[in-house]
């Protein structure tokens, strides 16, 4: 009751303000300034995905080959960085990435680059800052998938005559493919609802869907914008849900199986 009256009253908002209909939805086709949100959000939570999964998967794959003892120290830094609040961790980004910040530095003193790269304020922090934050979503799936691949089928494709980049591609990565899209899907609408990382790194200059609703409710209050936003992203997440379900089982990927 408590967690379905709310989402129940945020759709009637939806559809009742400022006028009963589906006007509120009709700005997803006709508000270039809604659609340029939807856009710059789905194109960085598209390049965060990927960076992740890509990063994450390297990270798991090493987990899975290495000895025990390495093992456990890897899982414990992927784990450790949930103990950090996102909060800390934008803010930690800010000082690394900005002008003044270590990284320029370093190139600047490598002669590298004549100047200062813009790595904050813009598109290219927010997607560091939100790959950062998003890691272990993907390691830690992927991890688990390949955990549950038999190494002897690998091995076996070796004894064939195969490769070891055939055999990783032919046998090892197939039975993976329901963790990558698992682990992308998951990670993909969990970058969905950021909204503290793209503020502080995006530096009003790049805003997502989750901080227009924000601005649509305490500063503007368009409440019939704002919930249909909202009830547009809770309508997308269950959509992926969806489709997530169809090559992962959800009871497993979150904990409960």
């Amino acid at each position: 009751m408590f967690y379905i009256y709310p989402l129940s009253r945020v759709m009637w908002i939806s559809v009742s303000e400022p006028a009963f209909g589906l006007g509120n939805y009709a700005l997803l086709f006709t508000s270039p300034a809604v659609q340029r949100i939807l856009v710059t959000t789905a194109r960085i939570c598209a390049i965060t995905s990927l960076l992740t999964l890509v990063l994450g998967y390297v990270v798991a794959y090493a987990m899975v080959h290495v000895g025990e003892g390495h093992r456990q120290w890897m899982l414990f830094c992927v784990l450790l960085t949930f103990w950090l609040s996102v909060l800390v961790r934008a803010f930690a980004w800010v000082m690394i990435l900005r002008p003044e910040g270590p990284i320029n530095a370093a190139l600047l003193g490598l002669g590298l680059v004549t100047q200062p790269l813009a790595l904050v304020r813009n598109e290219t922090g927010v997607v560091i800052g939100m790959v950062h934050y998003m890691l272990p979503y993907a390691v830690l799936p992927l991890y688990a998938n390949m955990q549950g691949i038999d190494r002897r089928l690998v091995a076996a494709a070796r004894g064939l005559g195969a490769t070891p980049f055939t055999a990783f591609r032919r046998v090892f990565l197939p039975l993976n493919m329901p963790g990558i899209v698992g682990a992308g899907l998951l990670v993909f609408v969990f970058s969905l609802g950021f909204y503290i990382t793209p503020a502080i790194l995006g530096g009003g200059r790049t805003t997502m869907i989750a901080e227009y609703i924000g601005i649509q409710v305490l500063t503007t209050l368009r409440w019939g914008l704002a919930t249909m936003l909202a009830s547009t992203l809770l309508i997308t997440v269950f959509l992926m849900l969806a489709i997530m379900s169809r090559f992962v089982s959800l009871r497993r990927l979150f904990g409960a199986a």
